[in-house]
């Protein structure tokens, strides 16, 4: 099934990415843990902004009933060769009837959500009581783990503000419990993933299916090839930059999973 809504709130575009989004992105054992965890007992469940629904079919493969939700026809296609259900959909407008679902999950995607708010009070709409919520998300406070940031100075004025503190997250979620996301693996090669391999980030394919490389490509292509070049030397002089931000990642994380519980 493919629905259609008008309204698109979501800031990337994943278009270019869609076709080759697999090789490199699959899902993260490290991710679906704490993910399970999260959902609860297996049920109906919406993967919002699930793009080629590789989440959507790990949590199926646990007897969940996943739906992906999202705005890229490219990306649904994808999801769609994997015997998923789809709906063309935005997160801030979801296009499901009130508590019609068991439980609502965002995976890796909400830092692109400019009216994230929105796009929560959604999941709390659309699922019945004592449905539950699944985030996974990179916080603000997370970045500092993420130390590749440092290699392009110029990222941080618009890559930071995308993500959304704790707090903030905690506050439109009252009542949510957070587990901390530690990768030990890049089967799923997002940038906090690849920043636990430096060396891996100087692969150009690896970087591409990155939704931060993509656009600091777009934006100054001239800092991109001196930070990587940058990051080569270091790494050639025994500098390991994920070793550095060691301790602080095993108080926080690389990310986080909230989970929240409608009451009933």
């Amino acid at each position: 099934m493919v629905g259609t809504v008008v309204r698109m709130a979501t800031s990337h575009d994943y278009r270019i990415q869609a076709q080759t989004y697999d090789r490199t992105r699959a899902a993260s054992p490290s991710v679906l843990a704490p993910l399970l965890r999260a959902l609860g007992p297996p049920g109906r469940v919406a993967d919002v902004g699930g793009g080629t629904g590789n989440y959507a079919a790990a949590v199926r493969a646990h007897g969940f009933e996943p739906v992906v939700v999202d705005r890229s026809l490219d990306m649904l296609a994808v999801a769609r060769t994997k015997a998923l259900p789809v709906i063309r959909g935005d997160a801030s407008v979801l296009p499901h009837p009130t508590g019609a679902l068991d439980a609502v999950m965002w995976v890796s995607m909400l830092h692109h959500v400019p009216d994230w708010p929105d796009a929560l009070a959604e999941g709390r709409r659309v699922v019945g009581p004592g449905g539950r919520l699944a985030l996974m998300a990179f916080t603000r406070e997370q970045l500092a783990v993420h130390w590749i940031l440092d290699y392009f100075p110029t990222t941080a004025a618009w890559f930071g503000v995308r993500h959304q503190c704790e707090a903030d997250l905690r506050a439109v979620l009252p009542g949510a419990t957070v587990e901390p996301v530690v990768y030990t693996d890049v089967v799923d090669g997002s940038m906090a993933a690849l920043c636990r391999r430096p060396e891996l980030l100087l692969d150009a394919e690896l970087r591409r299916q990155t939704s931060f490389f993509e656009r600091a490509a777009e934006l100054d292509g001239t800092e991109l090839r001196a930070g990587l070049a940058r990051l080569e030397r270091d790494l050639a002089a025994g500098r390991r930059p994920d070793e550095e931000v060691a301790e602080l990642r095993d108080r926080i994380g690389d990310a986080i999973v909230l989970s929240w519980t409608k009451p009933t």
